[in-house]
């Protein structure tokens, strides 16, 4: 029996480390993380800006745009003012803003046929804009779409709303009935560590906290889940939103911890915004950590986007006719 079993044959297989130290903590101290983030009242200053259009992911394709800078204005709750430009030479591509319940969006370059201004409401659902044909005939010319580096459609399709929800994260247990709770978790992923070898993974622990709302008497509904990492310290890596389908609305990632403004607060200096339905990825970086203004009040008509370029208008909460006539 000892010459024939099962586990007769013995062979060392290489496995990805876990990295140590894993921090030890309780709900309490998660929930007081979040809300150290939440804390901050508003954001201004300079950003760099990596878009990258994934809506021909299901065949393989995903378009990243150059990277663009930019001037970002954020105030709680749910005001954003974005310029974006072309580097070096302070050319506005598009300029977008939300007062917390509407959203403009000013699209200045590309061809005359990208160039509108869309008007909106923030809690609606509109299908995406298409500009360039929809459904099989897109993916046949999947080509000619992905080769225009230029084109600015997809920015159409960017909802300025979807930033504050980013960068002003709502404070947990902000309102009443919500209910909490704390798991482990361990995944393996790329190092991204300096001086890791190039295509080396590494499993991280992770605390998971997610916030679920009743429904019912036995149901309840996942609204929010945060991931921290564990390595080393507490640190909030990572927010899912779901909506009420249970469906990833949004997948955030907070990457580099460092002194941000003159007050030197430590705060994510990079950003990673996914929204999967949308079809887009947006990656947003301070240029200057040190040099971003924090706290400072800002009047509501510093969120105020009028159409001062006579650029054609796309209301999307008009009679579907209207909106397929101007957007054609």
């Amino acid at each position: 029996m000892s010459g024939c079993g099962l586990f007769g044959t013995r062979k060392q297989v290489q496995v990805p480390p876990m990295l140590t130290p894993l921090v030890e903590t309780n709900r309490a101290q998660l929930i007081s993380e979040v809300n150290r983030l939440a804390a901050v009242k508003s954001i201004r200053g300079k950003v760099d800006i990596q878009f990258e259009d994934t809506s021909f992911a299901d065949v393989g394709i995903a378009e990243k745009y150059r990277q663009a800078d930019g001037t970002i204005t954020l105030q709680r709750p749910g005001k954003v003012y974005l310029i974006i430009q072309v580097p070096f030479i302070a050319t506005d591509i598009a300029q977008m803003t939300s007062d917390g319940e509407s959203f403009r969006v000013a699209v200045l370059q590309g061809d005359d046929k990208y160039r509108r201004f869309v008007k909106g409401t923030n809690k609606a659902i509109y299908e995406k804009l298409e500009l360039n044909g929809g459904g099989s005939e897109a993916v046949k010319n999947k080509k000619k779409v992905m080769s225009e580096k230029e084109t600015v459609s997809t920015l159409s399709n960017l909802r300025p709303q979807h930033l504050t929800e980013a960068f002003m994260i709502s404070p947990v247990g902000s309102e009443p009935g919500l209910v909490y709770s704390q798991s482990e978790f361990f995944q393996e992923e790329p190092d991204t560590r300096p001086r890791a070898k190039k295509g080396s993974r590494v499993v991280r622990g992770y605390y998971l906290l997610e916030e679920f709302s009743p429904t019912s008497a036995d149901e309840m509904r996942l609204l929010r889940r945060f991931w921290f990492d564990r390595v080393g310290g507490i640190r909030l890596a990572r927010l899912q939103t779901y909506d009420d389908r249970g469906l990833l609305i949004t997948d955030i990632a907070y990457w580099d911890d460092k002194a941000v403004g003159p007050d030197g607060r430590k705060l994510p200096s990079r950003i990673d915004i996914t929204r999967p339905h949308d079809q887009y990825r947006l990656s947003i970086s301070y240029q200057a950590p040190g040099s971003m203004d924090i706290d400072r009040e800002y009047r509501p008509e510093a969120f105020v986007l009028e159409n001062r370029w006579q650029l054609p208008e796309v209301d999307l909460d008009a009679p579907q006719n209207k909106r397929a006539k101007v957007s054609q």
